[in-house]
């Protein structure tokens, strides 16, 4: 049986504010195979980056167990940890060549300059800046920086690949250069790699599997299509992305599929994520992504033909028309129901309603999810 890469278990830290208390991180736990790119993701202090400190040894647990390849880490120093740490601000010398600076570790560890020269060769060809070598901090982009910082964590072979929102000091075209770069890189080394950041496409596109945190716990775990397409709380739903959450009654249950309605009588069926905590008679939370909920002119036939005798259509008001290039994103007037967000293609020559327009929706009953409220 494979070993795993990283285990924590029930792992707690308490901060002291003052006479209070603050748990920042609250009961995690999780184990982390081998060669797994793992996200966590989450709101500005959520716990995300103190998880990751403590992993690393810049923290300690107030309570928990923290094992890297089945041996007890949790009070062992950081140099000993056998860990590599990529910080959001690079942490280069900038008095130092690129070589220097990746070479910095293993000159700390003794190591031959016959065996740096070669190792750095090889971290530079990797993350290509194999002919950056004589160039200095000052005289590199943002994201050849970025680079460097990698390969001085690389070179030095570590058994975790930590990272702390890397790419949030980079423009937005680089960060998705450079997220396609590291997922590379990770696979083709098949290092383990624990990635904290609060950018949602990041995670989609990068991770195994994705730990949604919110206020010091685990919201959810999950490959990024779970977590998408079965979010385990309103939450996660709201934070993964763009949803639609609208209050509604639960008419009936069967077969995890519930019926729904609204007062002013609009009907429609959803599958239910939480079964334990959704009961006929009760309230619930439809949930459905932008591009499930579809916009039709009030006598358009394609929206009837989506539906069925348990499903009626919605009517809304165009409050506001933003194009994006590919897809057009309506922002809706439901009336007492809310508001919502509808995601249609674009394409030239296709209809585009304009604000005030009046306009009825369609939900496909097999994206319709249904969550407990709260």
């Amino acid at each position: 049986m494979t070993t795993a890469a990283l285990d924590l278990i029930d792992v707690i830290k308490i901060f002291q504010k003052g006479k209070g208390k603050t748990a920042a991180v609250d009961s995690v736990s999780l184990s982390v195979k081998q060669g797994e790119m793992v996200v966590f993701l989450g709101p500005s202090g959520c716990g995300k980056t103190t998880t990751l400190r403590m992993i690393a040894g810049f923290e300690l647990p107030t309570s928990g167990k923290i094992l890297i390849e089945g041996t007890d880490m949790t009070n062992v120093p950081v140099n000993k940890r056998g860990i590599g740490f990529v910080f959001q601000n690079y942490a280069l010398f900038p008095h130092m060549s690129v070589f220097s600076n990746v070479a910095y570790g293993l000159r700390s560890r003794r190591e031959s300059e016959a065996m740096i020269g070669q190792k750095v060769l090889n971290a530079l060809e990797l993350v290509g800046l194999a002919n950056a070598g004589e160039r200095y901090p000052n005289q590199l982009s943002g994201g050849e920086q970025q680079r460097v910082a990698l390969a001085r964590v690389l070179v030095m072979e570590p058994k975790l690949l930590l990272m702390d929102e890397p790419l949030s000091n980079l423009d937005a075209k680089l960060r998705i250069y450079m997220r396609t770069e590291i997922r590379r890189i990770q696979k083709k080394l098949g290092i383990t790699c624990l990635y904290v950041t609060h950018d949602q496409s990041e995670a989609l596109t990068m991770a195994d599997r994705i730990i949604v945190m919110n206020r010091g716990h685990v919201e959810q775990i999950g490959s990024p299509f779970d977590i998408y397409a079965q979010p385990a709380s309103i939450f996660v739903a709201d934070f993964i992305g763009q949803a639609n959450i609208l209050k509604v009654n639960v008419d009936s249950i069967e077969h995890e599929v519930a019926s729904i309605s609204l007062p002013n009588g609009w009907k429609h069926t959803a599958k239910i994520i939480n079964s334990m905590k959704v009961r006929r008679g009760s309230e619930a939370a439809l949930v459905v992504r932008p591009e499930n909920f579809h916009i039709e002119a009030l006598s358009a036939k394609d929206t009837r033909d989506i539906v069925n005798s348990s499903v009626t259509p919605l009517e809304a008001k165009v409050n506001a028309v933003v194009f994006m290039g590919g897809h057009i994103e309506y922002h809706l007037d439901l009336g007492t129901t809310g508001k919502g967000i509808a995601f249609m293609p674009f394409q030239p020559g296709v209809h585009v309603f304009q604000e005030g327009d009046i306009v009825q929706t369609a939900i496909d009953p097999g994206t319709a999810l249904i969550l407990p409220l709260g």
